[in-house]
């Protein structure tokens, strides 16, 4: 197995743990030393909501392929708080 593959494995098994313990102390330390201000924060999940509430795909995938590494990390950090809150008891 590569070691891409390995380290993938690792960060998921990492968000699930992450999702079972409730703890964000290790999203806060994937976001926390990003350079992105709260404006660019809000705009991205705007964009994110409306393009995944629309029916076209493609628009959504090309617009999702041409994100940042930073982005994506924001995105990735919001669905797991998300996951949380939508499955509380």
């Amino acid at each position: 197995m590569s070691d891409a593959i390995q380290k993938q494995q690792q960060i998921d098994q990492g968000v699930m743990d992450t999702l079972k313990e409730r703890d964000h102390s290790v999203l806060a330390q994937q976001v926390n030393p990003l350079t992105c201000t709260h404006h660019d924060i809000i705009e991205l999940l705007a964009q994110y909501m409306a393009l995944s509430e629309q029916d076209n795909d493609d628009l959504f995938d090309h617009w999702f392929d041409n994100l940042t590494k930073e982005q994506h990390t924001v995105l990735k950090v919001f669905e797991v708080y998300r996951g949380q809150y939508e499955h509380q008891n």
